[in-house]
């Protein structure tokens, strides 16, 4: 059977010593399929268009615009429902485009990513190469991330352009900020160790810590973004960010000796004795890499610990310059920074308070659910929250045993369009469960979930899978936040809305957020609650 049909966008820039390499092994690909090699050359003033040309690539040429730029082009340019990326200086091994394309046979997978391989003999890019498999390592563990790099990946076209492509405003570092993006709108990314590139490493000193305060500039602006990345992801080992705050101790103590020295030896010993526990404590995180590397390369392992240095102090440097200077334009989307911390203080004070009143009534719940019909008290369903990550949701029961696979028969038989939310006059409420929710008490237990971090008091309503798999591109924005007990839904009319409706309401809570709109929607959620407007 012949294999689905790809498109390769390769973007160049003045790539003149390497672009026929990189065309020649497309072409020369094992894939049982048709291809077409896009490379769209960015504004160069050397022969990269008549290169790539002439090795066998459809060119397109465009202004000077950046990566991000280029590769939008050719993501609109290209006709597959696949678009694979790779970069000019990249040598795709001759069974990537398999290797690269085949997790998208799954219908839920919308990007893979793949990896670096190097001839070169540098120490220094012997080094980046064993830095990268670390991480390698680390993604291997994960079976869904949220990190893709570019050199080396496939995308779905469709998910690609409808949440709308790179950013041309990230001059760099636009692959991260484009697969956060999709991580928090629910998408499944997926990591292909066997889909590899072969590529020029930075070969020197020099050009490795440039390269590394460059990352470091833009790594602040994602961030900026996506704050919750700065925590964690699913790529960056997290002893990283640990050295570069230890890095700058250390230059901080030398700096402290150097200058102390004028008040006397004391101030000078106290400067460079803070310097030397920091750098002996930086020397000590960099133990294991080096163990990992003395395996594979001694040379490299004997001088990693000064290197893994450098990376850390250009990384400082980058990220010094990145929050001195922000880039114009680039502001973040969702709960960012403070209000985000002040959202979650909100939420386990509300919890708290929440479960203790839970505490004084649940006795009694329990014991008319119990005398209302048989099955456990508590109902347990698997719901979608932030970035489409699955948890347990908690409700008292409110139905009957086997209620929740009754629902598309009923949803059927009422004329209802898939996806149905809730049921008029539902059939397999329990009378109890009538009460229940009527006053919204069955929601008492997901005071636990907020208190977990699975929920928060206030946002859009968890949704089941089934629901979030009629999702368009759209609708997945408002995966990007916590789920909560109440939100705009619940007070601006609740099960009487559709589903475009209720995410129209959600996404102008997300954009336009602020605590104290949290505080009204909880204030206006007891009155509608009491009234019982949309319960079912």
């Amino acid at each position: 059977m012949t294999a689905p049909p790809l498109a390769v966008v390769v973007p160049a820039y003045n790539a003149a010593d390497t672009i026929t390499g990189c065309v020649t092994a497309l072409r020369q690909q094992h894939y049982d399929g048709p291809v077409t090699i896009l490379v769209v050359d960015d504004g160069s003033t050397d022969d990269t268009a008549a290169l790539a040309r002439a090795a066998g690539a459809t060119v397109i040429t465009t202004p000077r615009g950046r990566p991000s730029a280029a590769r939008n082009v050719g993501a609109r340019a290209a006709t597959a429902d696949i678009v694979c990326f790779t970069d000019a200086d990249c040598m795709p091994r001759p069974d990537w485009l398999s290797e690269i394309s085949t997790p998208l046979a799954d219908l839920a997978v919308v990007a893979a990513k793949g990896t670096y391989a190097t001839r070169q003999r540098s120490l220094v890019a012997r080094f980046v190469q064993l830095e990268y498999e670390d991480k390698y390592d680390r993604l291997r563990r994960q079976p869904t991330i949220d990190f893709i790099d570019t050199y080396s990946c496939a995308y779905r076209r469709d998910v690609l352009l409808g949440n709308g492509g790179f950013d041309e405003r990230f001059h760099y570092l636009e692959d991260q900020e484009l697969s956060f993006r999709l991580a928090a709108r629910g998408y499944r990314m997926v990591f292909r160790p066997a889909a590899v590139v072969e590529h020029r490493h930075s070969a020197t000193l020099r050009a490795y810590l440039r390269k590394k305060a460059t990352i470091g500039y833009w790594k602040v602006q994602v961030v900026r973004r996506f704050p919750g990345q700065a925590v964690r992801d699913s790529h960056t080992p997290q002893v990283m960010k640990l050295q570069i705050v230890l890095a700058a101790l250390v230059l901080a103590g030398l700096a402290a000796g150097l200058t102390g020295w004028a008040l006397g030896w004391a101030a000078a010993l106290w400067g460079w004795g803070a310097g030397g526990a920091a750098a002996l404590a930086f020397l000590l995180t960099t133990l294991p890499f080096v163990a990992k590397a003395w395996g594979k390369d001694r040379a490299v392992a004997a001088v990693a610990p000064g290197l893994l240095f450098g990376r850390a102090a250009a990384l400082g440097w980058g990220t010094l310059h990145g929050l001195a200077a922000p880039r114009p334009g680039i502001g973040g989307t969702g709960i960012a920074g403070p209000q985000r911390a002040a959202k979650r203080a909100l939420d386990i004070g509300g919890a708290v308070g929440g479960l203790l009143v839970t505490a004084v009534v649940a006795p009694v719940l329990a014991l008319l659910i119990r005398l209302d019909s048989p099955g456990p008290i508590l109902f347990r369903q698997e719901r979608l929250g932030e970035g489409g990550r699955p948890f347990t949701m908690l409700k008292f029961r409110t139905m009957r045993v086997g209620a929740a696979e009754q629902m598309p028969a009923l949803a059927a038989a009422q004329g209802l369009a898939e996806p149905a939310l809730k049921l008029a006059d539902d059939p397999r409420l329990t009378p109890v469960g009538r009460f229940l929710r009527r006053w919204s008490l069955d929601e008492l237990p997901q005071f636990w979930n907020v208190l977990r971090g699975e929920m928060s008091l206030v946002g859009p309503r968890p949704e089941e899978p089934r629901v979030v798999a009629y999702y368009s591109e759209w609708h997945r924005r408002r995966l990007a936040v916590r789920p909560g007990i109440t939100g705009p839904m619940q007070i601006g009319g609740r099960a009487d809305l559709s589903l475009d409706e209720r995410t129209r309401l959600d996404l102008e809570y997300i954009d336009g957020y602020s605590l104290r709109r949290d505080i009204a929607i909880l204030l206006h959620t007891i009155p509608v609650a009491l009234r019982g407007m949309g319960a079912r």
